[in-house]
């Protein structure tokens, strides 16, 4: 049996990570600057949390959720105490679009309502509703296409509020930063807008923080910038480090009920000693603070190279937009550098997502590897 050819895939194979670097099987290291699109968030086999995993393994690994697991309870606590949504509940699954998916359908079953707001370049994941909400027509097959989902473009008010008028929204699913769009930021006044327009037309505010959240943009969650707090949250890559694992942040204007929501492997004996190490992590080595010091130095030290058009960035989620394609760039540091760095749908935007506790001294690498393809590129 092949494996079925769905993606594009570099000639490395790699078979050893540490910190910030990985290796290939020739013994070539790589400076990792995109973590496996925002998945490695406190390092590629940090010692804490190798050792959480190898504790838990050996005494228990899985069991489906008929039982009671105080690990669950225990990840919920401080998930809840990092993030400042002490007062909300959680549901955790397995991937960023199973979290989007069961936010979906919990904002349809508290309205009763079907329709969804989603946003131009926006993505939500793969899966049945989740891809419905995702703004790329190649991706949705027509089993997925319903007129329940009305596009918006981004950060434009004056349409959304067309929208609501015109249709019974049961829902508005907005990422807190685009990240596969190509680092796109929502305005103040766009976010304060859909919060507002929820609230007074009984629809549901989805935020989908999968890959902005995690500390990653400074904050814990990307939308905390703006001092609004949305109905449902969404996570999932940085959660687990690596370790598949996602959870939906639920208000308490929700309420639960058996068997209203379910799944086989969320919230597993792994998946949450996982979780808990990274919390662990991000608390106690400041990475949240860490990922907007850095961040801001390699912005800093950036901004003026050559073909540089704009940097779009929060903390360490940092979109670079160059003046072309940045196809060949990223091909360059790969091959001539071996740093890894990743691309957007604008395909003149170098996507940054490095580990959050990436070192000045790691940024320098990237940096320095970064100007001398700049400075030589036509």
């Amino acid at each position: 049996m092949n494996l079925f050819e769905v993606y594009p895939l570099f000639d490395i194979n790699l078979v050893k990570a540490k910190a910030a670097f990985v290796w290939d099987d020739k013994g070539q290291q790589y400076l990792d600057f995109y973590g496996g699109h925002a998945v490695i968030s406190i390092g590629h086999n940090h010692p804490y949390y190798q050792a959480k995993l190898k504790d838990q393994f050996e005494k228990i690994s899985f069991y489906s959720n008929s039982v009671q697991n105080d690990l669950q309870v225990e990840l919920a606590s401080k998930l809840g105490s990092l993030s400042g949504y002490e007062d909300y509940s959680l549901f955790l699954c397995n991937s960023g679009a199973e979290a989007n998916e069961n936010a979906l359908k919990l904002a349809s079953f508290h309205n009763g309502k079907k329709k969804v707001v989603y946003f131009s370049d926006s993505f939500h994941g793969r899966t049945s509703a989740a891809v419905a909400v995702t703004d790329n027509p190649k991706i949705v097959a027509p089993v997925n296409a319903s007129d329940n989902f009305v596009k918006c473009t981004w950060n434009d008010v004056k349409t959304l509020e067309t929208i609501f008028k015109t249709n019974e929204i049961s829902a508005v699913i907005v990422e807190g930063i685009q990240g596969v769009g190509g680092i796109n930021l929502p305005d103040e006044h766009f976010i304060h807008s859909i919060r507002s327009l929820c609230d007074s037309n009984d629809a549901v505010m989805i935020l989908d923080e999968v890959q902005s959240g995690y500390g990653r943009a400074g904050y814990f969650f990307a939308h905390q910038e703006f001092d609004v707090k949305p109905d449902l949250i969404t996570t999932a890559k940085g959660m687990g480090n690596g370790f598949p694992i996602a959870g939906v942040l639920i208000s308490p204007k929700f309420k639960a009920s058996h068997g209203l929501l379910g799944t086989t492997f969320g919230g597993n004996h792994l998946a949450c000693a996982a979780g808990i190490a990274v919390l662990d992590v991000i608390k106690n080595e400041n990475l949240i603070q860490n990922a907007e010091k850095v961040g801001a130095y390699i912005e800093d030290k950036i901004k003026n190279f050559k073909h540089i058009k704009s940097i779009r960035r929060r903390g360490l989620m940092i979109g670079i937009e160059l003046d072309q394609p940045c196809a060949e760039v990223r091909s360059s540091l790969l091959k001539k550098h071996f740093v890894f760095t990743g691309n957007a749908n604008d395909k003149n935007v170098l996507r940054i997502l490095p580990a959050l506790n990436i070192t000045e001294k790691e940024a320098d690498i990237f940096i320095a590897a970064l100007k001398d393809i700049l400075q030589n590129l036509n």
